[in-house]
């Protein structure tokens, strides 16, 4: 097949969607398929010599036009292209799928909300957002890239994502896939797990007794750490149990608010981690308490680690859990109490070993193959289709 994929950047060491493209993009060249890349900035390094590169220019805008801009010059490079297949990923519209990997903004929009456990609160900031020009124009692309005249196949990447879809633009059934994240098996090669596990949490002060809680984030406010640190208050006094925060360096009030609780020395601001390997394998568990997430990738990894998880509903990737069995999914993280017990639960080393041993065993379901081969038949029946329809426009014409 000949695939064009559209993006605006594909740099593929800044990780997210950028590594993605070019790890589906690898594997569709192995299988002999055309691969076209409409975008602003890539690195031809890291992809296949066969990828035809198309530059996408784009004049100065705002940044919250940029989206519209990229959006209108990949169609108007597209246009008189014969592509078997046109895909886009993000802020784009008009094409043949669309593989929104961030979901929706109008459900991320409602999500942030929930952040504010005051409803009064909710209620204001959602009046502002109305002044907002950002929201209101990624709004108004998302209208158009759902309800516009070009009918798209959309892939959600979570049954979450998939019912929002319908929600929120009241997308047919017949026009919407489910596509899960997938986790790369070799990622995490544990051959030296229990060096990074010593050496780790020397170098972060945990001691070999600690029961270790493993927090990931850029956006803290949004994947739930003040709740998290709420929760962590209420554990009993002498609890093993100890936060190791990972993600974004700049900290805001979180640490203040960790010594404000009283929680300061049980919790470790560890920042950035170029190999997650470390975090991983110095840890015991995973704690995700997010307001939003469409399918968390940390999720699939921690249990790919042997990790059990504690997440919430509002985590597509909770999808990935039975209840008691890989982990512990909870409604609302501003329920710290059920927070603070759920964490307790992984205390006992059995339940821990036997919760790891079951994540581990449904990480290893859903690999990238396996994601790959649902990928491709999405293609495959988008080329059909269009094949089918450009005979039957023939056939209208010639009997004109």
């Amino acid at each position: 097949m000949d695939i064009a994929f559209c993006y605006e950047s594909v740099l593929p060491k800044r990780g997210g969607c950028e590594t993605y493209i070019a790890s589906l993009v690898r594997r569709l060249a192995v299988d002999g398929h055309q691969i076209h890349l409409y975008a602003s900035r890539w690195d031809a390094s890291a992809l296949p010599a066969s990828v035809i590169f198309h530059q996408v220019d784009l004049p100065w805008s705002p940044r919250f036009m940029r989206p519209w801009s990229f959006g209108s010059a990949c169609l108007k490079a597209l246009k008189g292209q014969d592509h078997d297949v046109s895909v886009g990923f993000d802020k784009t519209w008009g094409l043949d799928v669309l593989y929104p990997q961030g979901g929706l903004f109008a459900a991320t929009a409602e999500h942030n909300l929930l952040k504010y456990k005051n409803p009064t609160i909710r209620k204001v900031v959602k009046f502002l957002k109305t002044f907002d020009l950002s929201h209101q124009s990624f709004l108004m692309l998302e209208r158009l890239q759902y309800l516009g005249m070009k009918k798209s196949i959309v892939i959600g990447i979570s049954e979450m994502v998939r019912d929002h879809f319908q929600k929120y633009y009241q997308i047919s059934a017949n026009d919407l896939r489910l596509v899960r994240i997938a986790m790369d098996p070799n990622r995490f090669q544990e051959t030296d797990r229990l060096k990074r596990r010593i050496e780790w949490r020397q170098q972060w002060n945990i001691d070999p007794s600690d029961c270790m809680a493993l927090f990931v984030g850029m956006n803290y406010r949004l994947k739930g750490l003040e709740p998290l640190l709420h929760a962590m208050k209420l554990l009993p006094e002498k609890s093993p149990i100890k936060l190791m925060i990972v993600g974004n360096k700049h900290t805001g009030g979180f640490e203040k608010l960790a010594d404000k609780l009283g929680v300061a020395d049980k919790v470790r601001f560890v920042g950035f981690c170029d190999d997650m390997r470390n975090c991983y394998f110095a840890s015991d568990f995973l704690v995700h308490p997010t307001f939003y997430d469409p399918c968390s990738n940390v999720v699939p990894e921690a249990m790919g680690c042997g990790l059990p998880v504690v997440t919430t509903r509002y985590n597509g990737a909770s999808e990935f859990i039975t209840q008691n069995k890989e982990g512990i999914v909870i409604d609302d993280p501003h329920d710290h109490e059920k927070l603070a017990y759920s964490m307790t639960q992984y205390v006992d080393s059995q339940t821990r070993i036997a919760a790891g041993q079951a994540a581990r065993k449904t990480a290893s379901l859903w690999t990238f193959e396996h994601h790959y081969k649902q990928m491709l038949a999405v293609f495959i029946e988008v080329a059909a289709r269009k094949a089918h329809e450009r005979e039957v426009q023939s056939s209208s014409s010639a009997s004109t």
